[in-house]
């Protein structure tokens, strides 16, 4: 959608390696993606796409909140094929809620609707009330989720359904920038659960793809590919070993580049 009236958001990062990268948010009044409405959605095709991903961030503000509701409330837990997946990314940013118990309230309601809930030991005290891995996960499959994926940092991630349990080790890697990880994740989990692959493939691939974002500079343009991620998890370096001065360098040119095709 497009609003003439508000500000496109603006999000700046600080670089701290291996572990501490804020985020700073210019999203005020409000950011247009907070601003979908129920009457702008197609419910239909809501009901009907094999997976449907959600996050914290869309439930912190009206419309949006309403938006959500109406469209996890027509889908159902598992879509019009009664076999899909709803994925909640508990992505809590305390900064876009007026209080804890705010979200805490609308995590619960809808981790109702949800398949599969994904988020760190943080965002599970907010959802479930609790941080303990463990306990997180077993938490989120009492409130009704097929699958529990707690992401614990330096400690890998852990997953559970009724039936399985996994832990995967972190990759040894050369962090660079955490930004964007957890999006590389997030995609590569969309894709294991439309393809079928089992809980532990399906991590170790997640947590390569979250990995390989955090050896570079930037986000959106440092999504691994699928033989970039077979190529960690087979001990290889997706870098082919290029330094963050070269990183840089080959950002400068791109810029100078696209200045002289003008």
């Amino acid at each position: 959608m497009k609003n003439e009236e508000l500000n496109t958001p603006i999000t700046l990062c600080e670089i701290f390696p291996p572990d501490d990268f804020p985020l700073y948010f210019y999203r005020q009044p409000s950011a247009p993606d907070l601003q979908v409405a129920p009457e702008h959605l197609d419910l239909q095709e809501i009901r009907d796409v094999p997976l449907f991903w959600f996050s914290g961030t869309g439930l912190s503000e009206e419309p949006s909140r309403s938006a959500h509701h109406a469209a996890l409330e027509a889908r159902g837990r598992t879509g019009s094929s009664g076999t899909g997946h709803t994925v909640f990314d508990l992505d809590y940013r305390p900064m876009f809620w007026s209080s804890i118990e705010e979200a805490r309230e609308e995590y619960r309601e809808a981790l109702k609707h949800t398949t599969v809930a994904v988020g760190n030991k943080e965002e599970c005290e907010v959802a479930v009330g609790e941080t303990e891995p463990e306990r997180a996960a077993d938490a989120l499959l009492e409130a009704g989720v097929q699958i529990a994926i707690v992401k614990q940092g330096p400690l890998g991630v852990l997953g559970k359904t009724a039936d399985d349990h996994v832990v995967v080790a972190p990759n040894l890697i050369q962090v660079i920038n955490g930004l964007g990880a957890g999006d590389s994740f997030g995609g590569s989990l969309c894709h294991g659960l439309l393809t079928g692959q089992s809980l532990e493939e399906m991590l170790t691939r997640c947590n390569a793809a979250g990995a390989i974002v955090t050896s570079r500079l930037e986000c959106s343009t440092a999504m691994p590919t699928t033989e970039e991620i077979d190529l960690l998890i087979a001990g290889g370096d997706p870098n082919h070993g290029q330094t963050v001065e070269q990183m840089l360098a080959a950002l400068r040119n791109r810029g100078v580049d696209a200045e002289a095709t003008r």
